[in-house]
């Protein structure tokens, strides 16, 4: 998570994105109250992609599946990131358009700061495809990305 925030963070400087992961959750929050708030106001949310996401029961069957009914009725939009190598193409986020380019997972590229940049280049084009707000002027998505274990 911390080499996709550094990438994401010219976006946020120039007001294209705000952030949020669960990291930010401090002691004696109800995370899951947190989780689900911040997953109900997001735009764009990011799951990345690991083995581990997709063993861990509360974000494959709780958030995974919010986030994909939210894209469904058009209220944000999911973006798998494939961080490693994993079987990820029949679950629930195989028929959305993964990156990095080509779904090629990030630990394979030979320079991880290029499949990054390519991430970030994605979300960019993405967040800027979004309508502009009732104000008539575009203001930050709001992305929520989703790595973590949880029970």
């Amino acid at each position: 998570m911390k080499r996709l925030s550094t990438h994401l963070a010219g976006l946020k400087k120039q007001g294209v994105i705000e952030t949020w992961y669960d990291r930010r959750i401090v002691a004696s929050d109800d995370w899951s109250e947190e989780i689900d708030e911040r997953l109900a106001d997001a735009q764009i949310v990011l799951c990345l992609v690991s083995p581990d996401f997709l063993a861990s029961e509360y974000c494959y069957e709780r958030e995974m599946h919010t986030a994909l009914e939210g894209h469904d009725r058009g209220t944000k939009r999911v973006v798998p990131v494939i961080i490693r190598p994993t079987d990820w193409e029949r679950s629930p986020l195989g028929r959305l358009q993964a990156v990095p380019r080509d779904a090629r997972p990030v630990t394979t590229w030979p320079n991880r700061d290029q499949a990054w940049i390519d991430v970030a280049k994605s979300l960019r084009q993405l967040a800027e495809s979004l309508p502009a707000s009732k104000a008539g002027r575009r203001s930050a998505t709001k992305a929520t990305a989703r790595a973590s274990k949880r029970p």
